[in-house]
């Protein structure tokens, strides 16, 4: 089942029992953006609004800017149509607008370097949050465990032995896989060079040790990406960036983003 209907079946929306004492008269409602935001959750919108039978005009697509008081949508259709799919298609909106606002604002100040989510998503809407971090100007890494090879700590520590990772990684890149590495430490970072992989990402390290790793790295294995990851926020991804490291993934974009103020007025 979508998401979309089953967040409708969650919110009771074909048994509304409050907007049965309203009368059913045809209304027009309007989706009103009540801040600055980045759009996204339109075609979710769209669908919710079509499974209790009332039409939606999208007046922005996914990705636009948004200034506050802006109309973002409209809907027509009997009034308890309209209001048994308000909450769905608010929430739906609402979240995704807010993760594509945050990806903005870290792509902005991050700038050269480019912005990854990660895997930390809401369960069962992954792809509609990644979505919304590329409507945003951010960056996707790998969708889930099945396209993607990430080795991380916990990877490393069940080999338990850094001869024996790095045969594993030669074979897997001998068989066309791409691959990200995470280091710990300095010493991790400049061993890890050496191995044929995509990325090599730095896990929590200081501003100073991703100056310092960085310019190592580059002198070991100039073709290479880096990335940092840990904890990084608005504050400090600015100073990350400048490190020169190619990119930052930052896990807040989905599981800390704040909903976006948005109403649906008749």
């Amino acid at each position: 089942m979508d998401p979309v209907k089953q967040a409708l079946l969650e919110d009771g929306a074909f048994h509304d029992l409050t907007s049965a004492i309203i009368p059913n008269d045809l209304v027009t409602g309007r989706f009103l953006a009540k801040q600055d935001l980045i759009v996204c959750g339109m075609a979710q919108a769209r669908l919710a609004f079509r499974y209790v039978g009332v039409e939606f005009a999208a007046r922005v697509r996914d990705g636009d800017r948004a200034k506050k008081g802006k109309i973002l949508a409209t809907v027509t259709g009997p009034a308890r149509r309209v209001l048994a799919g308000e909450r769905t298609a608010l929430n739906f909106v609402q979240q995704l607008s807010g993760v594509a606002t945050i990806t903005r604002k870290f792509a902005e100040l991050a700038r050269p370097a480019r912005v990854f989510d990660t895997r930390k998503t809401t369960p069962g809407l992954r792809v509609l949050e990644k979505h919304a971090v590329a409507c945003g100007g951010g960056h996707n890494h790998r969708m889930g465990l099945h396209d993607g090879v990430m080795i991380k700590d916990n990877h490393i520590a069940a080999i338990g032995d850094l001869d024996a990772l790095r045969e594993k990684v030669v074979a897997l890149a001998s068989r066309g896989k791409l691959i990200v590495l995470e280091a710990a430490s300095f010493e991790q970072a400049l061993l890890f060079a050496t191995f044929p992989i995509k990325v090599l990402m730095l896990d929590n390290f200081s501003v100073a040790g991703l100056r310092r790793t960085v310019k190592a790295v580059r002198n070991l294995n100039p073709k290479v990406e880096i990335e940092a990851s840990g904890g990084v926020t608005l504050r400090t991804v600015r100073a990350v960036a400048r490190t020169g490291v190619d990119r930052v993934s930052v896990g807040a974009l989905t599981h800390s983003a704040p909903a976006v103020d948005i109403s649906l007025e008749l």
